[in-house]
């Protein structure tokens, strides 16, 4: 069809050269079409094919103050990966995280409230903070603290489609960790950047690993523009729920400072302190 279509609009604008017959371009718009097709079975059935263009930024939805965000993914197709964003819905426990990329001086006073408050907590870290700070990744060991991956140079993690690229990440900290404290990590994985991928939550898996997500955070990362304490209290006092596996940044001197009064106030609100542990079980 068409190369009809093709030979009628040369007709209508004069002679067609001899070479262009019909069984010529019929002949030109098969090979065409083959190769297009190639092209897509090639591409379809190359592992890490489409990586990049499934690439997501794990983001929440909120409804009702008290209940549970909505993420991306739910958490049903999540633990098809050993990925988890939230815990149970009807329990008024708190799964607190904090991701670790330098030390600043506000881990300190957080690891002092979370032992004020009996509360542990997952440290997920890059490999420049075990480098600079290992003395602090030995105080969370000691004071039953989780100490999870967070990657070395803390990259796009959904970007990199090689398995062999993405195992050095992960086992460049597991590595230092083990050095730092004789200790095999515990298989906790925290994309950087909230980005992840199909692949990239697969691959983690194949490793052992679970991955963590969140269903709490704010922006508090920025050093030169810190959340009030007021700020901080509306975001996560208002939008705590049953379940919350929450994101903190140990770099923020805001989280520093308002610790051990946030953890007051969410015990005041009827919630306990659990682990990962506790939510995969």
């Amino acid at each position: 069809m068409l190369g009809l279509f093709f030979m009628k609009q040369l007709g209508s604008m004069g002679t067609v050269p001899e070479w262009l017959n019909l069984r010529n371009v019929l002949t030109v718009v098969f090979l065409l079409a083959m190769f297009f097709v190639g092209r897509a079975i090639a591409y379809a059935t190359t592992p890490t094919a489409g990586v990049v263009a499934q690439t997501e930024n794990w983001g929440l939805g909120f409804g009702e103050k008290g209940t549970q965000p909505t993420g991306n993914e739910s958490a049903e197709t999540l633990k098809k990966y050993d990925a988890h964003y939230v815990g149970d819905s009807e329990e008024k426990v708190i799964y607190l995280t904090f991701d670790a990329g330098f030390e600043n001086g506000n881990t300190e006073p957080i690891l002092d409230a979370l032992k004020k408050h009996n509360a542990k907590g997952t440290f997920f870290v890059v490999g420049h903070y075990l480098e600079t700070a290992p003395e602090l990744i030995k105080r969370m060991v000691e004071e039953g603290h989780t100490v999870g991956n967070h990657t070395y140079h803390h990259p796009d993690m959904s970007k990199i489609s090689d398995k062999a690229a993405f195992t050095k990440e992960m086992q460049d900290v597991e590595s230092l960790y083990k050095e730092i404290t004789g200790e095999e990590m515990v298989p906790y994985y925290r994309p950087p950047q909230g980005k992840y991928s199909t692949s990239n939550m697969q691959m983690a898996k194949e490793l052992g690993y679970h991955t963590f997500f969140w269903s709490l955070a704010y922006v508090d990362w920025y050093q030169d523009k810190q959340p009030s304490h007021e700020e901080a209290f509306d975001k996560l006092l208002n939008r705590i729920h049953p379940g919350a596996i929450v994101l903190l940044h140990s770099t923020s001197q805001t989280n520093g400072e308002i610790m051990d009064e946030l953890l007051t106030k969410w015990e005041e609100m009827g919630y306990r302190f659990g682990t990962l542990e506790e939510l995969m079980e």
